[in-house]
């Protein structure tokens, strides 16, 4: 069963944890209810520049990207202090959709909570649950107000080599893309 929570109040991302060891996280409220939804990095910057790309193309190039910087911004604080402590869906997402609703110039999130079957004798194996796919609706500010936080919560973290982009984690790095032959430090 899809649950639709419908426009929502309060949208944020944050990171949990020490760099190198986070969990991210969207979460968003409405009337109907809130919505925890645990994510990879690599997810959480994928959404981002989804909607960035969706910006620059409903606006036609007037809403660009701009990129964050490690120092440049501070940190959003994450959940407000009001949000609920047990919210009525939180999980881990095994997949994510974004769509635009042009007709109410209004963004549509789905996501498919990720779950993981032990069976008696067999590997864990990953599954999507796709009978409870949670999503609401939000507003191209949220979007971009969206976009420019997991920006940000993202740079945040642990820095990355300039050529590779793997995280440096305060030692010496022997770059794949200068075949390890050069430390970058």
């Amino acid at each position: 069963m899809s649950r639709e929570l419908g426009l929502i109040s309060v949208l944020g991302a944050d990171a949990i944890g020490q760099p190198g060891e986070r969990r991210f996280r969207i979460f968003a409220e409405s009337r109907r209810g809130s919505v925890v939804l645990w994510m990879e990095k690599e997810q959480l910057n994928s959404l981002s520049l989804a909607l960035d790309r969706f910006m620059s193309q409903i606006t036609e190039g007037q809403v660009l990207r701009v990129e964050a910087r490690a120092g440049g911004q501070p940190v959003p604080e994450g959940m407000p202090a009001d949000f609920p402590l047990a919210s009525a869906f939180d999980f881990q997402v095994g997949q994510m959709k974004l769509h635009y609703d042009e007709y109410n110039a209004a963004f549509i999130l789905s996501a498919t909570p990720l779950e993981i079957v032990m069976e008696p004798g067999e590997e864990p194996k990953a599954q999507l649950r796709e009978d409870d796919t949670v999503s609401f609706i939000f507003t191209q500010q949220d979007a971009q107000e969206l976009a420019s936080t997991i920006a940000r919560v993202i740079e945040s973290g642990r820095p990355v080599c300039p050529l590779c982009h793997a995280p440096l984690d305060g030692g010496p790095h022997a770059c794949v893309r200068q075949n390890g032959h050069r430390e970058i430090f």
